[in-house]
């Protein structure tokens, strides 16, 4: 196996568990205040009626049914042995603590399940919840993941975020607090934003002393409101090769401690544009090749 120039969740997992240790994407049936009303209605802009759902998971099972099957699948293409339930679609943490204590919970119980993976906004993090992930953080392999997308509060509203930089600061620090690992979503290509501007944003997450990132590049999904403006042509998507430089870029710039969790977003069925985001193997082949012939790898350029 190749080695990589950045640090890898695949490498910490394996490293941790000394097996092969497979995501089990779960659909527990919430919502998102920036769709029911609460903070706002339509969601990001970026994001459709799924939610930001992994394609096939089977959403019309219970939970722990989910969780079985889904398991048989990754066991079979992956060979994986352990399994981390990742709560991924809407908002994982937008319901009251006791209910979320019974989700949660219902697939810890599973002997094969070594660890939890929750996806929130930051802006959905009362004190009650917060106490029990900081419970759960005690007793199991727990992560938290947070969805900054930018730095930049302009940018924030014109994707109808609903929240602003310094909600996503806050959640940190609490979260931090407690000692729990957090990892960040950022997505490079937004709408406006300079190279210098989505660079910031990276070193922004120096800044705050995040463990882990998820980088996206900005995609078109079948019945957003990203689909409206780029089919108005009023939105410009970065190009594959740009994006390869622009991820280079930002992994020299980022400190080696924050572990990468994922390179770029999955080309899915609901995929309007870029099309070369369906071919992720070979974008993620051009990152490690471009790494490669910089002779660099993450924290390369970080000044000490």
């Amino acid at each position: 196996m190749t080695v990589k120039r950045y640090s890898t969740f695949t490498e910490e997992l394996r490293r941790r568990f000394g097996c092969r240790v497979q995501r089990v994407s779960l659909d527990a049936g919430f919502s998102c205040p920036n769709r029911d009303g609460r903070i706002g209605v339509g969601g990001c802009s970026f994001c459709n009626e799924r939610g930001a759902a992994a394609v096939g998971v089977p959403v019309e099972l219970p939970l722990t049914d989910q969780l079985q099957q889904s398991k048989e699948y990754l066991r079979h293409k992956f060979k994986a042995e352990k399994f981390i339930g990742y709560f991924q679609a809407y908002t994982n943490t937008y319901a009251t603590a006791g209910h979320l204590r019974g989700l949660y919970e219902a697939v810890l119980q599973d002997p094969e399940v070594v660890g939890l993976i929750i996806g929130t906004r930051p802006d959905c993090l009362p004190e009650p919840v917060l106490a029990l992930l900081a419970e759960l953080h005690q007793k199991t392999y727990l992560w938290l993941e947070l969805g900054m997308q930018t730095m930049h509060d302009r940018t924030l509203a014109a994707i109808n975020r609903g929240h602003t930089h310094r909600s996503f600061v806050d959640a940190v620090r609490r979260c931090q607090a407690q000692g729990l690992r957090v990892c960040a979503h950022l997505i490079l290509g937004l709408p406006g934003e300079t190279r210098e501007e989505m660079l910031s944003s990276v070193q922004e997450l120096n800044r705050l002393g995040v463990d882990g990132v998820k980088l996206h590049h900005l995609h078109v999904l079948k019945g957003s409101q990203l689909e409206e403006e780029y089919r108005r042509g009023t939105l410009r998507l970065l190009g594959r090769a740009e994006y390869v430089q622009l991820v280079c870029d930002a992994l020299e710039l980022l400190d080696p401690r924050i572990m990468l969790h994922r390179l770029m977003g999955d080309g899915r069925s609901e995929l309007v544009a870029p099309d070369w985001s369906r071919r992720k193997l070979e974008v993620l082949n051009l990152i490690d090749a471009e790494l490669a012939k910089r002779n660099s790898r993450q924290g390369s350029r970080l000044s000490h």
